[in-house]
């Protein structure tokens, strides 16, 4: 039976959603997911590659083998959310032959002391290749296209369609023409974010959003929650983990505001500038719902939360901020002097 091409064109868009959204069997993430530390440290498959430690060669075998670029993955050995890439991204074989097909990756320890030459030619330890990236949660991955440019970088763990999306951004060089954000946003141009749809929390401050610190400093940090309806890790973070009494406790005493990151709400950010909530949004390039923002006192960003997580890693940020630790010393710095 010959199909129509309406109905064809049909098929092709819903199985293009079904991906972007996770809506096939094993995309679905683990609500229950435990992120604390792990007491086993992670193992990497054989076919990541041990490298040179010189990016530019190692970038140079890539290309010479017909790959489109070289991804830098910084992990640590007990970090949840890596071994959480390795056995859930990592164990479907589609994200593995078409991850080797297009990219060689290279596996660093944002701890380690082996010597690595960036692709500037600057020689770092692994830690301080990490720090000077801002790898402030593990796994973060940087792409290099061909030519050694960075074509994304991925900060935490993201789940497998958002990850496919990733590889597929880079090795079919969409990177060139848009952001990451307007990629993901192609295959989800039918669905509806309704601003009636979030959920509200009795902390949030109501509307005007006049959250300019560029005039007058704030008395404490500000958490901007960007958040879409229609959108189940933002279910599962206020349904979840807001309900946690600690991490309630923590972010009664910041000032914090909900905007809907498709939304045309008036907003005045920070640093003072006139803008609406969807273009601030598309400025600061977020593709994950829920973002949480982070800003000091003078309307500076402290950092951002834009993957995935779970009670500890939400819990170590809120307690680096609410400390006011950002006034000296950055979050991964913070955490290595904890050692937890």
């Amino acid at each position: 039976m010959m199909l129509e091409p309406t109905v064809i064109n049909r098929i092709i868009f819903v199985l293009a959603l079904l991906f972007a959204t996770g809506g096939f069997a094993g995309d679905q993430e683990d609500d229950a997911f435990d992120d604390s530390p792990r007491e086993e440290a992670v193992v990497y498959p054989q076919w990541f590659k041990e490298g040179l430690l010189d990016l530019r060669d190692d970038l140079k075998e890539a290309v010479q083998a017909g790959k489109q670029g070289l991804l830098v993955y910084f992990g640590q050995a007990r970090c949840a959310y890596c071994h959480r890439l390795l056995d859930v991204n990592f164990g479907r074989d589609d994200i593995v032959n078409y991850t080797r097909q297009h990219f060689d990756l290279i596996a660093l320890d944002v701890r380690g002391s082996r010597e690595v030459t960036a692709m500037d030619g600057a020689v770092l330890t692994e830690r301080e290749f990490a720090m000077m990236e801002d790898t402030n949660f593990t796994p973060s991955i940087l792409f290099y296209d061909r030519d050694g440019r960075e074509a994304l970088r991925l900060r935490g763990y993201y789940p497998p369609y958002q990850f496919r999306a990733a590889l597929e951004y880079v090795a079919g060089g969409h990177y060139a023409e848009e952001g990451f954000r307007d990629y993901l946003a192609r295959g989800d141009n039918r669905r509806v974010f309704d601003a009636e749809d979030l959920n509200e929390e009795d902390f949030f401050s109501p509307p005007p959003y006049n959250l300019d610190r560029s005039r007058r400093a704030g008395e404490r940090p500000l958490v901007v929650f960007f958040e879409q309806g229609d959108c189940h890790a933002c279910d599962v973070l206020h349904g979840q983990l807001l309900q946690d009494g600690t991490i309630r406790g923590l972010i009664q005493g910041l000032d914090s505001v909900q905007l809907n990151m498709h939304a045309d709400t008036p907003v005045v950010t920070p640093a003072g500038v006139r803008t609406r909530a969807r273009d601030w949004a598309a400025e600061l390039g977020f593709f994950y719902a829920p973002t949480l923002v982070f800003f000091d006192e003078q309307g500076r960003e402290i950092l951002r939360l834009d993957s995935l997580a779970r009670f500890y890693r939400l819990s170590q940020v809120l307690g680096y901020v609410s400390s006011r630790a950002y006034r000296d010393q950055s979050y991964p710095r913070w955490r290595e002097n904890r050692q937890d």
